[in-house]
Formats: C-alpha cells, sequence, structure tokens
C-alpha cells in the first residue's frame, strides 16, 4: 500500500468516514434475581450518545481556533497555531518552495500574510509567522505523545478539499508506524516514524491541520493518507497518518529559537547512495555513492561501491527500506552493517550519526 499526501485539491480520491456514537448497556443477573428493566437500557443509551456529542461539541469550540487554512500560490494546506507570538506549525509539503502565505482562521475573519521561518522536509514540517495576529486565535495545546493509545477517539481539523473549519471522527488505529511519502507531485520523500494511524478521514487539504483527543490537545499533525493501487491509487478508505506531537514539538520548538532544525534526532549512515538491482531485475540493495571520512560509515570503512545489504535484523533492498530501518535508531547507536564489496560479503560496526 502507497502513501500519498493530504494537501492540494484533486490529488487524491475523496476519503469517506462515517461518524457514529453507540452505546450499549447489559443487565445481567445471578441466580432468581430479577432482570433490570428494559427502559432503563433505553433511556441509558441516548444519555450516553448526547455526553459524547457534548464532548464533541466543547473539543471542537476549544480548538477550532487554533486552527487556520494555509494558502500558497500553488497548494492549500492547513496549520496549528503554535505558540502566542503567531507561529503557526503546518507540514513542509505545504509550504513548498513558497515563502509567503495567506492564512484564515478556520473560524472566520479577514485573512493575514504569514512568512515562512524555516521547513525541514526530513521531517515534512515547517513553521511560519504571521504578519499581525488575529483576533479569535489562540495557541493550540500539544498532548503527550506517549499516552496515545489504540481505541482513543480522535477529531481531524482542517481544511479539507478547501472547506475551512471542517471537522471529521476516528479513532487512533494504531500508533509506531514508519512511513515513506512520496516524492512525486511536490512530496517531500520523508520517512517518518513514530506516526500515529487514525481511521478519521484526512482529505486533501487536511495536511498541517489538527489530530485532536478528547481532552482538546493536539496529539499530532494530519499528514498522509493511504492509497491502494489496486483501486487505481484510489483512497483505503480509514487509513490516515499523523506526526505524533512529541516530534512537532521537538522541530517546532527548534524553528521558532533559532529559526532552523539544529538537532534532528534521527539516526544516519551518512552517505549518498542509490537502489541497485539483482541479475533478475529486483531491488537487491543499496549501492554507497559517497561515504565521506568523516562520517559515520566512512569511519567504520564503508567505501563508494559497496552494496549495503542488512541494517542490524533489518534486509535492507531499497533506499526507503534502509531509511525506514533508520527512522527507528537513534544517533550514536551501534548498528552491524552487512555489505558486499566485489564479490565478498562482509560486516561493519557504525556508530550511527545524525541527519
Amino acid at each position: 500500500m502507497d502513501v500519498s499526501r493530504a494537501r492540494a485539491p484533486g490529488l487524491l480520491l475523496p476519503l469517506t468516514a462515517a461518524a457514529c456514537a453507540v452505546a450499549l448497556v447489559a443487565g445481567c443477573s445471578g441466580g432468581g434475581g430479577t432482570p433490570a428493566p428494559e427502559r432503563s437500557t433505553q433511556a441509558a443509551a441516548p444519555l450516553a450518545a448526547n455526553d459524547l456529542e457534548d464532548d464533541y461539541k466543547a473539543v471542537i469550540k476549544n480548538v477550532l481556533p487554533s486552527v487556520v487554512q494555509i494558502d500558497a500560490t500553488e497548494s492549500l494546506g492547513s496549520g496549528v497555531v503554535y505558540g502566542d507570538k503567531g507561529h503557526i506549525v503546518t507540514n513542509a509539503h505545504v509550504v513548498g518552495r513558497e515563502k509567503s502565505f495567506t492564512v484564515t482562521a478556520a473560524t472566520g475573519g479577514q485573512p493575514v500574510t504569514a512568512q515562512l521561518v524555516s521547513s525541514y522536509p526530513e521531517q515534512d514540517l515547517a513553521v511560519i509567522k504571521m504578519d499581525s495576529l488575529p483576533q479569535g486565535l489562540k495557541p493550540a495545546r500539544f498532548g503527550d505523545s506517549a499516552a496515545v493509545d489504540m481505541g482513543q477517539i480522535v477529531l481531524a481539523m482542517g481544511s479539507p478539499l478547501g472547506l475551512s473549519g471542517s471537522v471529521t471522527q476516528g479513532i487512533v488505529s494504531a500508533t509506531g508506524r514508519t512511513v515513506s511519502e512520496g516524492q512525486t507531485g511536490g512530496g517531500t520523500g520523508a520517512t517518518i516514524a513514530n506516526m500515529v494511524q487514525t481511521s478519521a478521514a484526512i482529505n486533501p487539504g487536511n495536511s498541517g491541520g489538527a489530530l485532536v483527543n478528547l481532552d482538546s490537545e493536539v496529539i499530532g499533525i494530519p499528514t498522509l493518507a493511504a492509497v491502494d493501487p489496486e483501486m487505481g491509487g484510489g483512497s483505503a478508505a480509514g487509513i490516515g497518518f499523523a506526526i505524533p506531537a512529541s516530534m512537532v514539538r521537538t522541530i517546532a520548538d527548534q524553528i521558532v529559537k533559532d529559526g532552523k532544525v539544529t538537532d534532528s534526532g534521527r539516526a544516519a549512515l551518512n552517505i549518498t547512495g542509490r537502489t541497485v538491482l539483482s541479475d533478475d531485475y529486483e531491488p537487491a540493495g543499496v549501492a554507497v555513492v559517497e561515504a565521506p571520512a568523516d562520517g559515520a560509515a566512512g569511519r567504520a570503512g564503508l567505501k563508494p561501491g559497496d552494496v549495503i545489504t542488512r541494517l542490524g535484523d533489518t534486509d535492507i533492498t531499497t533506499i526507503t527500506s534502509l531509511s525506514e530501518a533508520l527512522a527507528s535508531l537513534r544517533p550514536g547507536d551501534e548498528v552491524t552493517v552487512t555489505y558486499v564489496r566485489g564479490t565478498a560479503t562482509r560486516k561493519t560496526e557504525v556508530t550511527l550519526g545524525e541527519m
């Protein structure tokens, strides 16, 4: 299954999601006890549904003033108010190569202009800053990524297909996903670890918006939606991915403070490589094109022409598989790299560097 970005209208077929609240109340008794009256069950279900509906409304009221629509020359996406100085965090693929943007609050009002502070395509995150502070906007509260768990109810807020201030509902389907983004249509090609998978509908234009829990906390930035090649590239409904709040804070804090990312926290071999094919024209490894002597691979003895076939216990067949294997590791970790030099298969211990 491939993964596509959720950004400008028309790049993806619409995803669909149904939101419903169902409450089941079971009555039981032991021995010769009397079952609970049937009317108790009937009364409890609407009550529970109404409570959940009230929760949704409260979250939307709390968080929507922290969500904006971002218009660039050739793209449209969403963003989240980050702090009280006019900063907006969004996806790098939303800003693209643009430097100036028009920002509109999800709750309405006059658009304002904004300028790029810095973009970090390697994690598909960026920060822009508004030239003036519109009334009604407020900083978002970011949640604890460690507390995010499967089954949690979440809401996705943004501007799908340009419909500003839209909200969809779902659950956290999984955590800890490592997903690689394509480079077609302006994608960054980023490989992102620890993503939150959700069933909340994420449509083109949702990118950079907010994935929110019922405590009105942003737990992720919706970024990708899955597409199924067997459907001709059509959307695989209910499979979307969001960058976790912990990584958003790590990157955004550095950009706000220093104007750029100074510590990515992401492991690297510090090589330039390319995918090589076997005699059967199947991906068979990553050939080292460059390995600077002061880089992680270079210090471990890897040279141009070597073909990496394994990283630790993970088989490496393509550049993407190498990126995904590295995404779960940290700078300073030691890992065994298996490679082919000439006709000989060799191994070396590499202390990973930083991207």
